[in-house]
Protein backbone atom coordinates (compact mmCIF):
# COMPACT_ATOMS: atom_id res chain seq x y z
CA UNK A 1 0.00 0.00 0.00
CA UNK A 2 1.35 3.42 -0.93
CA UNK A 3 0.92 6.48 1.25
CA UNK A 4 -1.49 7.97 -1.32
CA UNK A 5 -3.66 4.85 -0.96
CA UNK A 6 -3.38 4.99 2.83
CA UNK A 7 -4.18 8.68 3.25
CA UNK A 8 -8.01 8.53 2.71
CA UNK A 9 -8.15 5.55 5.08
CA UNK A 10 -6.19 7.54 7.65
CA UNK A 11 -8.59 10.48 7.33
CA UNK A 12 -11.62 8.19 7.76
CA UNK A 13 -10.10 6.92 11.01
CA UNK A 14 -10.00 10.56 12.18
CA UNK A 15 -13.53 11.59 11.21
CA UNK A 16 -14.38 13.42 14.44
CA UNK A 17 -13.07 16.97 14.86
CA UNK A 18 -12.12 16.35 18.51
CA UNK A 19 -9.94 13.40 17.48
CA UNK A 20 -8.13 15.57 14.96
CA UNK A 21 -7.61 18.38 17.50
CA UNK A 22 -6.15 15.98 20.09
CA UNK A 23 -3.86 14.49 17.42
CA UNK A 24 -2.64 17.92 16.34
CA UNK A 25 -2.02 18.99 19.93
CA UNK A 26 -0.14 15.76 20.71
CA UNK A 27 1.92 16.01 17.53
CA UNK A 28 2.85 19.66 18.14
CA UNK A 29 3.78 19.10 21.78
CA UNK A 30 5.68 15.95 20.84
CA UNK A 31 7.69 17.78 18.17
CA UNK A 32 8.50 20.63 20.59
CA UNK A 33 9.64 18.14 23.23
CA UNK A 34 11.77 16.32 20.67
CA UNK A 35 13.32 19.62 19.61
CA UNK A 36 14.01 20.38 23.27
CA UNK A 37 15.66 16.99 23.64
CA UNK A 38 17.96 17.68 20.71
CA UNK A 39 18.83 21.21 21.84
CA UNK A 40 19.38 20.25 25.49
CA UNK A 41 20.84 16.80 24.95
CA UNK A 42 18.30 15.35 27.37
CA UNK A 43 17.12 11.96 26.09
CA UNK A 44 14.31 11.92 28.70
CA UNK A 45 12.56 14.66 26.75
CA UNK A 46 12.68 12.46 23.65
CA UNK A 47 11.02 9.63 25.56
CA UNK A 48 8.43 12.05 26.93
CA UNK A 49 7.82 13.31 23.37
CA UNK A 50 6.87 9.79 22.28
CA UNK A 51 4.64 9.29 25.33
CA UNK A 52 2.83 12.58 24.74
CA UNK A 53 2.52 12.22 20.97
CA UNK A 54 1.38 8.62 20.86
CA UNK A 55 -0.51 8.84 24.15
CA UNK A 56 -2.69 11.69 22.92
CA UNK A 57 -3.39 9.89 19.66
CA UNK A 58 -4.22 6.55 21.26
CA UNK A 59 -6.43 8.11 23.93
CA UNK A 60 -8.37 10.03 21.29
CA UNK A 61 -8.96 6.83 19.35
CA UNK A 62 -10.07 4.97 22.47
CA UNK A 63 -12.37 7.61 23.95
CA UNK A 64 -13.42 9.92 21.10
CA UNK A 65 -13.22 8.08 17.80
CA UNK A 66 -13.74 4.63 19.35
CA UNK A 67 -11.60 2.80 16.82
CA UNK A 68 -8.20 1.14 16.61
CA UNK A 69 -5.27 3.43 15.76
CA UNK A 70 -3.69 2.86 12.36
CA UNK A 71 -0.30 2.91 14.14
CA UNK A 72 -0.63 -0.79 14.87
CA UNK A 73 -1.15 -1.86 11.26
CA UNK A 74 0.77 0.85 9.36
CA UNK A 75 3.22 2.56 11.75
CA UNK A 76 5.24 4.56 9.22
CA UNK A 77 2.26 5.68 7.14
CA UNK A 78 0.42 6.57 10.34
CA UNK A 79 3.27 8.76 11.55
CA UNK A 80 3.46 10.49 8.17
CA UNK A 81 -0.33 10.88 8.27
CA UNK A 82 -0.11 12.59 11.66
CA UNK A 83 2.44 15.06 10.32
CA UNK A 84 0.44 15.70 7.14
CA UNK A 85 -2.83 16.16 9.04
CA UNK A 86 -1.12 18.49 11.51
CA UNK A 87 0.40 20.56 8.70
CA UNK A 88 -2.94 20.81 6.89
CA UNK A 89 -4.71 21.74 10.15
CA UNK A 90 -2.17 24.47 10.95
CA UNK A 91 -2.16 25.89 7.41
CA UNK A 92 -5.95 25.82 6.95
CA UNK A 93 -6.08 23.10 4.31
CA UNK A 94 -7.56 20.23 6.30
CA UNK A 95 -11.24 21.03 5.67
CA UNK A 96 -10.64 21.08 1.92
CA UNK A 97 -8.80 17.73 2.15
CA UNK A 98 -11.62 16.18 4.18
CA UNK A 99 -14.18 17.44 1.64
CA UNK A 100 -12.07 16.08 -1.24
CA UNK A 101 -12.28 12.61 0.31
CA UNK A 102 -15.95 12.88 1.34
CA UNK A 103 -15.23 12.89 5.07
CA UNK A 104 -17.39 15.05 7.34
Amino acid sequence: MTFDEFWPRYLRQHSRPATRRVHVLGTCVGVLLLLGAVLNGDWRLAVFALVVGYGAAWLSHAFIERNRPETFSHPLWSLLGDFRMTWLFLTGGLDRELDRHGIR
